[in-house]
């Protein structure tokens, strides 16, 4: 059998607000995303009885019809009317599970990506993000990557001007948090304040690093439940100690990161935070 290589790269929440509920039950979002260096490992093999097989490293996560992966080849065979063959998709995580850093969406847009290359249709990367909607409400970004202001359900993509070359410090808590609950505590709560998403742009025009580190900012972090929101809070003042230009949580976390100007100062809080929470990694930002 023939095998290929790809990497599926983390994503950040930048800003994150929430506008309201939908009457399709879900919610309008405005967000300001980058691709960080955080990577899946994938491996593609074509060959065997039609269909798609996933597995991965960790026993827990789904495979075959439950990862969003084989739920990308699947919707790219059905978008482009191919006929289904023979793929294995071995993943190797990195990227930390349900963590609100688009691990499963990340992988499912490599899966997108290298269909497009390997069928030769030459499809452009909004086609994919098309197709990717039906997979996920963040996969439309991930086959962008990037910066980029995404809304809607975060399927209405702008692209931005390029983050300046910064390092993150990515640390996640040892504990989960439910998206569900998360969106019902929103629509219950009266947000105290929300991202500056104008700010945020024009600071990434302006190129102003320290600009787009004091506008970091995410509305789930309020409605957290107690104990989670003081763990989260804890590490973005440890972050901000050790010299982070502004700390914020991503998605809907448990994730936080801190944003440093260069690899010296990002290594350093690594070690720091890492003796008390050992999921802490140093990450660049990506451009595509």
């Amino acid at each position: 059998m023939a095998a290929w290589e790809r990497a599926a790269y983390a994503k950040l929440n930048l800003t994150l607000d929430v506008l309201g509920r939908r009457e399709d039950g879900y919610h309008d979002l405005r967000m300001v995303m980058q691709t960080v260096s955080l990577t899946d490992r994938l491996t593609i093999e074509t060959g065997g009885e039609p269909g798609v097989r996933v597995r991965t490293d960790l026993a827990f996560l789904p495979a075959d019809g439950g990862n969003l992966a084989a739920a990308a080849a699947r919707r790219y065979w059905e978008a482009t009317g191919r006929t289904p063959e023979g793929l294995t998709i071995r993943i190797d995580k990195r990227i930390p599970v349900c963590a609100g850093l688009a691990g499963g969406s990340s992988d499912a847009a490599a899966v997108l990506r290298w269909m497009s290359e390997y069928y030769g249709d030459g499809l452009s990367r909004a086609e994919l993000a098309e197709i990717g909607q039906t997979v996920g409400s963040d996969v439309p970004y991930c086959v962008l990557g990037g910066t980029a202001l995404a809304e809607g359900r975060g399927e209405v993509l702008t692209p931005l001007p390029a983050l300046p070359a910064c390092w993150f410090v990515l640390c996640k808590p040892p504990f989960p948090v439910s998206t569900p609950e998360l969106f019902r505590a929103v629509d219950g709560a009266k947000l105290r304040c929300h991202p500056d998403t104008r700010g945020m742009l024009d600071a990434l025009k302006r190129q102003d690093l320290p600009g787009v580190a004091q506008r970091l900012y995410n509305v789930f972090e309020d409605v957290l439940p107690p104990r989670k929101r003081a763990a989260v809070a804890e590490i973005r003042s440890q972050l901000l100690e050790h010299g982070a230009l502004g700390a914020c949580m991503s998605g809907t976390g448990p994730t936080v990161f801190g944003m440093f100007r260069d690899e010296a100062g990002a290594r350093q809080a690594e070690r720091a935070l890492r003796g008390q929470w050992p999921e802490t990694w140093a990450v660049q930002n990506i451009c595509p």
